[in-house]
């Protein structure tokens, strides 16, 4: 990974269009044809992800460690949510975003989202070793 100093400030970008098949009532999760939350919430881990590319090396990638969200306004079927992510921490190997999603002025919800750094191989490894285990 590169430096904390370049990597804070990253931002990265992500859109989605609700469809039927993202509603709580599709996903039974609730009886209104809203988007579900654990849409929004991948909307802004994508953005999150995405605004890493530049900054980790060959053989790193990222995981979510913890994400605390606030839902602002609903979004119905149909809706074209956006979001936008951006580096405001790094510690160590743990990185900490500050995300929104937005349809076209108006918010929808905002988290904060930490991922810590992993090297794929043996984060893998170590992964198949404890199911192994288990």
């Amino acid at each position: 990974m590169k430096p904390a100093e370049e990597i804070i400030g990253a931002v990265g970008f992500s859109v989605m269009a609700v469809r039927p098949g993202d509603s709580a009532v599709a996903m039974g999760i609730g009886d209104l044809p809203i988007v579900a939350q654990s849409h929004l919430i991948n909307l802004m881990e994508h953005a999150a992800v995405i605004s890493l590319d530049e900054y980790l090396e060959p053989g790193e990638t990222t995981i979510a460690i913890s994400i605390e969200i606030i839902s602002l306004s609903p979004a119905q079927i149909g809706a074209e949510l956006r979001a936008t992510s951006r580096c405001i921490e790094v510690d160590n190997k743990e990185l900490t975003f500050e995300c929104e999603i937005y349809e076209g002025e108006r918010q929808v919800a905002a988290a904060q989202i930490k991922r810590a750094t992993v090297e794929r191989v043996s984060f893998l490894s170590r992964t198949a070793a404890q199911s192994l285990i288990s």
